[in-house]
């Protein structure tokens, strides 16, 4: 390891966490990937990423762990298979969206194997991933925030620090929060346009309405955009996504005494949408669940 370079063992290769290992390429770090369907990490090697068999490769000798995987679940069924070979002292950067009793088993993972444990999500989808413009939110222990300064730098265009517990899930925290208000937006962009429709409304009209006021928002355009044009694949977010994380965001409240009525009635509209086939297409058509059939 340098002053600017690290060996990065990238767990998970999906949307984002393929787009996260491009960014560290780019920045001249190490990165060695693993994803649980091989195919989906092999276009990795062609930017110079060494493509492995399993976790355990991925990790060994690695100076931080990325984690970028489904959920909480497979990330700690993942972790204990590839714990085992990482070198005590590595920093495990565990940016999966993860419920708020699951990262301190997550973090009693990393202190059963010695290794310092970043609670770390990320604001932004595909897009902004791709162009190494996420937000990393991150909270872990000050002694190893060296090691994994240049992977943040390399994914994102600003690390806001929120702790340095991990187990305490401070960014988690924050991250289930701002995902609330994107769920909320998005559904309320899917069911103004669908009221629209259903009304005879032209959706121009609306826009032009509150355009340059208080209630125009650039997400609002940019999501009605994906549903009037066509353009929900590929996602930047699926729509079976964000369902898991409304309910992630709705259990979140319930463990607080908060009732969160918009997040739980969300998560019912994306899993209605998936049940008619939109379930990998972006989170937008969501707006499809207004409707008694496929639209």
């Amino acid at each position: 390891m340098t002053d600017t370079t690290r060996t990065v063992g990238v767990l998970g290769t999906g949307i984002m966490g393929a787009a996260m290992a491009r960014n560290l390429l780019r920045a001249g770090h190490t990165v060695r990937a693993w994803n649980r369907t091989r195919d989906k990490a092999e276009p990795l090697a062609a930017d110079g990423a060494q493509v492995v068999d399993t976790a355990a490769e991925a990790v060994r000798d690695a100076d931080v762990i990325l984690t970028m995987l489904y959920d909480d679940h497979t990330a700690l069924e993942v972790m204990r298979e590839a714990a085992p070979a990482a070198r005590a002292g590595a920093a495990w950067v565990q940016s999966t969206t993860a419920g708020l009793d699951a990262v301190p088993r997550l973090a009693a993972l990393a202190a059963e194997h010695g290794l310092l444990f970043y609670d770390a999500p990320v604001l932004g989808t595909k897009q902004p991933a791709e162009a190494g413009q996420l937000t990393v939110l991150a909270a872990g222990p000050q002694a190893g925030r060296d090691a994994v300064a240049p992977v943040f730098d390399a994914v994102g265009a600003r690390t806001v620090w929120t702790g340095e517990d991990g187990a305490a899930a401070t960014s988690t925290r924050l991250k289930l929060v701002a995902n609330s208000w994107v769920i909320a937006a998005t559904t309320a962009t899917g069911e103004a346009l669908a009221l629209a429709k259903g009304l005879g409304v032209d959706p121009q009209s609306f826009f032009d309405l509150i355009s340059g006021g208080p209630l125009d928002m650039g997400y609002l355009h940019a999501k009605a955009a994906l549903i009037l044009d066509g353009g929900l694949e590929p996602p930047s977010f699926a729509v079976t996504t964000a369902e898991k994380d409304a309910r992630l965001i709705v259990a979140a409240g319930e463990q607080c005494g908060v009732r969160l009525d918009v997040a739980a009635a969300s998560a019912e509209r994306f899993a209605r949408a998936a049940a008619r086939g939109h379930g990998g297409e972006d989170m937008a058509a969501a707006y499809f669940a207004s409707f008694d059939e496929k639209d």
